[in-house]
């Protein structure tokens, strides 16, 4: 890691595991819920952090058994985000598979939906008509009745109907859902447990304030762009919809994005320990850069203006260390005041 970088005050430290977790959401009254994706160890996969820093089970015990045969029945099999919705629900990105490349349990890719006030399991959304064998369901943005996944695994998009809960799959193997580079974080090219080089297909996404575009790319970057309306009409053929598919931003290796009000993209640079921004204008500018931002990874803009960082330390991980552990626990999520706000159609 490069010396040069100095911790930044700004950046400052909220809360801290003894396990890699990769995602936090907080509600209106400032309940904070975060996923543990199992990368260093089963365990916990969603809880609350409660008022003297334990986390809680959430929705409750059950629902986080570790199971060595990854049944879903009433069980995460492998969550790998989370994020409260517009409707003030807790929405689990489980990704059915016990990780990227494994084949998917039957059953498990789905999104679940949980009540917050009353731990209650409301909705479960079935993903696996949309999916395939190798498929790795990542994370979801809303839009208005519409929502939105990337499939890291067997790379597409997934759109959901909210209402009627129909899935599609969309961008199937299109260059722009495809990894095509390596992974690259503090300035080493990533490998998986066997010491091959990984690829994460598509991952990141933000859908714009106004709704208009959607924002995606596989981890390893570039990013590009697509008009809602191409993916949200069941009635545009595949060609058609590939045709809409634009390059926005060359980005580098990602763990995570966040987008605000006015459409700024919080995107965390992990071979260099940075947060960067995206203006509309495709401008990149660096937010922070901090040692402390070991693979920042799913971030989270609240109401009050605070943006959220896991440092999951992911590249330390077994899984992108070519079957090592060098994780440094504990490991924290940290905030930063951007003076920004996020969408209102983006979560309550």
């Amino acid at each position: 890691m490069r010396a040069s970088i100095d911790e930044d005050p700004r950046l400052r430290p909220v809360t801290a595991a003894d396990r890699v977790w990769t995602g936090v959401t907080t509600t209106g009254d400032g309940r904070v819920f975060v996923s543990f994706p199992s990368a260093d160890g089963p365990g916990v996969q969603v809880g609350e952090v409660v008022s003297d820093g334990r986390i809680a089970p959430f929705p409750d015990e059950a629902w986080n058994e570790v199971r060595d045969d990854h049944d879903p029945d009433g069980a995460f099999v492998h969550v790998n985000g989370l994020r409260i919705g517009p409707d003030g629900n807790l929405w689990i990105i489980d990704a059915g598979s016990p990780g990227i490349g494994l084949p998917v349990v039957p059953g498990g890719p789905r999104l679940i939906v949980v009540d917050t006030d009353t731990a209650t399991v409301v909705r479960i959304y079935d993903l696996a008509p949309a999916l395939r064998d190798r498929s790795y369901v990542d994370d979801l943005r809303f839009n208005g009745r519409m929502g939105y996944l990337t499939d890291a695994g067997a790379p597409g998009l997934l759109v959901l109907d909210l209402e009627t809960g129909t899935c599609r799959r969309l961008l199937d193997g299109h260059p722009s859902t495809v990894a095509r580079r390596p992974l690259r974080a503090d300035g080493e090219m990533l490998l998986d447990a066997d010491g091959q080089e990984l690829r994460i297909h598509a991952d990141q996404l933000e859908v714009s304030p106004d709704g208009r575009y959607l924002y995606y790319q596989p981890a390893s970057g570039p990013m590009h762009r697509i008009e809602t309306r191409c993916l949200d009409d069941p009635a545009i053929p595949a060609e058609v919809v590939a045709e809409g598919v634009e390059p926005w931003v060359d980005t580098p290796t990602t763990g995570g994005t966040a987008i605000d009000a006015a459409g700024v993209i919080y995107l965390s640079d992990v071979d260099r320990r940075r947060i960067l921004t995206i203006g509309l204008d495709r401008r990149i500018e660096t937010l922070v850069a901090d040692p402390r931002l070991v693979w920042g990874d799913a971030m989270w803009l609240d109401g009050t203006g605070q943006l959220w960082i896991p440092a999951a330390q992911l590249n330390r991980t077994p899984g992108l260390a070519g079957g090592r552990s060098d994780v440094d626990y504990p490991v924290w999520v940290y905030r930063l005041a951007v003076n920004a706000v996020p969408p209102p159609g983006d979560h309550s």
